[in-house]
């Protein structure tokens, strides 16, 4: 028998601690620890996104002598460029990026005051930069970013050992809000407006606040609309969009149009679909921004039920894996972090879906990680960046 204590055998127990020691480390490591379901449900969307704005692009491009493939391969651009933002916002540790959140802030209102000066006007809103040939930035989207963080680390402080932020941490949340969103209405946006608001009223009915705060903010939020419907601070175009929401077959051919032929798109779609490039809805392109706001009536004509629903299914899984991540959260601060991207991605995927199925009024938002746009996209990314960051850096024996 080999005595172990002996130093013949002493190499092999070095060794052997050292191979211990390496998987120890193996486990600790980064990409080990990083939540591989969230990553499948996002590059399943990418994936879904590029073939449906591939679908979308394609006929109109050929009709018009373009590349058949420019508009999939931006996207595909966009994807990678989009990559590798959210893995900077992944390594960074998310306390390291709490102590910038300042300058990030106003960084944002810096590019939302620039748009107003030097941007451009797309579709009725003011809301893009140019800044190359092809490439242009909405400065709007990565305004999302900056008050998620600034929202859960004036909510994520605790001042005197108390469990929940006070009366002072809500209102500088809400008046730090505040000026980026009058900077975006007066783009005009209000489908940015409105995610913004469902994030900041998420983050704070979450944080522990009392039901005092959420109560009042609700009736706040009735009372404005009831002041920008009386005073008729809306432009016609946005009042058409409503009125056509509640009387969908009022007009059909003119404010309605979009969302006529949506829903035909999606009615015609079947079970399986009709097969990818062979929509007649979408190779006849009788609807408009197809590869942007109404995306997802490529999914539901060439995908069918299936393609559509599965779609569905990924955003949900997305959600759900942020939820669990805010429930591990180490601290107040990555836990409102992951709210407060939840908060932005439902609301955002269910009005994006919502508007193409007659539910919701249309406002002009992409669908996350599907529809085509770089700032759209480089701002998802950079918030699932942040997903990961947390998790990364959380408890494991939480549930």
């Amino acid at each position: 028998m080999t005595d172990w204590t002996t130093p013949r055998g002493a190499p092999y127990s070095s060794r052997r601690r050292e191979t211990l020691r390496d998987r120890a480390l193996d486990r600790e490591s980064p990409l080990r620890r990083l939540d591989w379901v969230l990553l499948f449900a996002v590059a399943m969307l990418c994936t879904l996104g590029a073939l449906l704005v591939w679908g979308a692009t394609k006929p109109g491009n050929v009709a018009h002598g373009l590349d058949p493939n420019g508009d999939l391969k931006r996207d595909l651009l966009n994807i990678g460029i989009g990559v590798g933002l959210g893995s900077v916002a992944a390594i960074v540790d998310y306390r390291t990026i709490r102590a910038y959140t300042p300058v990030l802030y106003l960084a944002s209102l810096i590019g939302l005051v620039a748009v107003l000066v030097h941007g451009q006007t797309v579709n009725g809103s003011h809301s893009w930069i140019k800044v190359g040939p092809g490439f242009e930035v909405q400065p709007s989207e990565f305004a999302k970013i900056a008050l998620v963080v600034l929202a859960a680390m004036l909510l994520g402080e605790r001042r005197d050992g108390e469990s929940a932020p006070d009366n002072r941490d809500v209102w500088w949340t809400l008046a730090a809000s505040a000026l980026p969103i009058l900077l975006i209405l007066k783009q005009p946006d209000v489908g940015t407006v409105m995610v913004i608001a469902f994030l900041i009223f998420g983050v704070i009915s979450l944080s522990g606040v009392s039901a005092r705060w959420i109560i009042g903010m609700l009736v706040v939020a009735l009372i404005a609309a009831l002041v920008i419907l009386h005073l008729h601070l809306l432009k016609q175009y946005q009042i058409d969009r409503f009125t056509n929401f509640t009387n969908p077959h009022a007009d059909t051919q003119g404010t309605g149009y979009n969302t006529h032929q949506a829903r035909i798109a999606i009615g015609s779609g079947g079970l399986f679909g009709q097969g990818l490039f062979h929509g007649t809805q979408t190779n006849g392109q009788f609807v408009p921004e197809q590869q942007t706001d109404f995306v997802f009536t490529v999914a539901g004509e060439e995908l069918g039920l299936f393609g559509a629903g599965l779609i569905v299914i990924l955003v949900g899984v997305v959600l759900w894996r942020g939820l669990t991540i805010a429930a591990r959260a180490e601290d107040a601060f990555g836990m409102l972090v992951s709210v407060a991207v939840v908060c932005w991605f439902g609301f955002q995927a269910f009005e994006n879906i919502g508007m193409t199925v007659g539910i919701m009024p249309v406002t002009g938002l992409p669908l996350p990680f599907v529809s085509y746009g770089g700032s759209s996209m480089f701002a998802s990314m950079l918030a699932v960046g942040l997903l990961q960051n947390v998790h990364i850096r959380s408890h494991p024996s939480r549930p």
